[in-house]
């Protein structure tokens, strides 16, 4: 009988294990892909006493017991190894065919990840408290509430990714955003009727904004997204049906350039009815345009132009409201909301329709939401006067 294996305080060492001549031990096995691999501690039980001088760590047995339950898991050995970094990578590399804004998302996101702590982390030493204080910190760097709250999603989605690869057992961003961080997003609130009244009337009558006045009309009698807006042509206006085709965006990128995309979702393809007040505000546009043949994507005979002759594009719009709300509140003592921008005009369209009583179903279609929970929200800006007046209306 062969006699069995002792370490230096005469223990016997279980199969598989030894002890080596500067007294670490050492435990080797073979990983789910079959290949051996060694795991090393100083101690060979948690009330061993640490040698001088060596970094505190689990005991052998202890980071045996958590490599059987991996093997009998079939957790990857070299997955769960993976950093944060590396793991984002390859969950972005994995859903490449993303659109434009996405892909400056995903990149200010690994930015993040490369300058924090966390992103050297192995996925399989994360925990979610070490996620939280990422948040945090987040936090205190100045990023928004909806900037950590976008990236915190995207990096649950790439541990959940990392789960179904069997590297992990748990997504250690599993957790509600504001547990841990105060949202201090500034509410979007609509124009009341008096002041998307009073707003009408000061652009009518100004010097400077007469010339938005069309622009404003059309905007807060559609609900249509800037990008939307913006990439109208006079193919996609039928005034004999009184309608307007909605089936692509134009987009305007930092390095100066246009290009057309497709809606983010099937229910942005729609057809936008024109009242009376919208259909003689774009053909009072269309009778003023300057002749241009800018094209973008072989889309030509845009609707609304600069002085240069090519579209207008988000930005534009964007300086415009900034400086257009500035001298609207220097001038009237009910001030607009504090945001107000060409999105306020959507939100205003949509909170109209709302309190006149449009069945959510149908609102949700102008609209082009691909959720009716986004379109019911606007409900919520119902006041005392519409809902008596639809009480009475269904009661009468």
């Amino acid at each position: 009988m062969s006699e069995k294996r002792r370490d230096s305080k005469n223990r016997i060492l279980r199969s598989r294990e030894s002890q080596r001549k500067d007294g670490r031990y050492a435990y080797k096995y073979t990983d789910t892909f079959g290949k051996p691999q060694f795991v090393y501690a100083w101690k060979l039980v948690p009330t061993d006493k640490l040698l001088k001088g060596k970094r505190e760590d689990k005991s052998l047995r202890e980071k045996v017991k958590e490599i059987q339950k991996d093997l009998d898991d079939g957790i990857d050995p070299i997955g769960k190894k993976m950093t944060v970094c590396q793991l984002y990578e390859k969950h972005i590399q994995n859903h490449a065919n993303v659109r434009h804004s996405t892909k400056k998302g995903r990149k200010q996101l690994m930015g993040i990840l490369e300058k924090d702590i966390i992103g050297v982390y192995h996925i399989e030493n994360v925990k979610m408290s070490d996620a939280k204080e990422w948040a945090l910190r987040m936090k205190e760097k100045g990023y928004s509430f909806i900037t950590i709250s976008n990236h915190k999603r995207s990096l649950k989605a790439a541990f959940y990714t990392a789960i179904q690869d069997d590297c992990i057992r748990k997504n250690s961003f599993d957790f509600y955003i504001n547990t841990v961080i105060e949202d201090d997003t500034e509410p979007k609130v609509p124009l009341s009727p008096n002041q998307e009244e009073s707003l009408l009337s000061f652009v009518k009558s100004d010097n400077a904004y007469y010339k938005h006045y069309d622009e404003l009309i059309i905007l807060l009698g559609t609900g249509l997204r800037i990008s939307e807006f913006c990439g109208l042509t006079d193919r996609d206006v039928d005034f004999d049906n009184r309608t307007i085709n909605v089936d692509y965006q134009l987009q305007y990128s930092c390095k100066k350039s246009y290009r057309i995309e497709t809606p983010k979702t099937e229910n942005g393809i729609r057809k936008i009815l024109m009242s009376d007040c919208v259909l003689e505000a774009l053909q009072r546009v269309l009778k003023n345009r300057k002749s241009s043949n800018f094209a973008v994507d072989g889309y030509t005979g845009f609707i609304f132009l600069t002085r240069n002759g090519t579209p207008q594009a988000c930005i534009n719009y964007n300086a415009m409201f900034r400086r257009l709300v500035e001298k609207y509140n220097k001038n009237h003592e009910e001030a607009l909301p504090v945001i107000t921008t060409s999105h306020t005009l959507r939100h205003t369209f949509c909170t109209n329709m709302a309190n006149a009583g449009m069945n959510p179903k149908a609102l949700q279609y102008l609209m082009g939401h691909a959720n009716i929970t986004m379109t019911l929200n606007y409900y919520a800006h119902a006041t005392f006067d519409s809902a008596q007046a639809e009480f009475f209306r269904l009661t009468a």
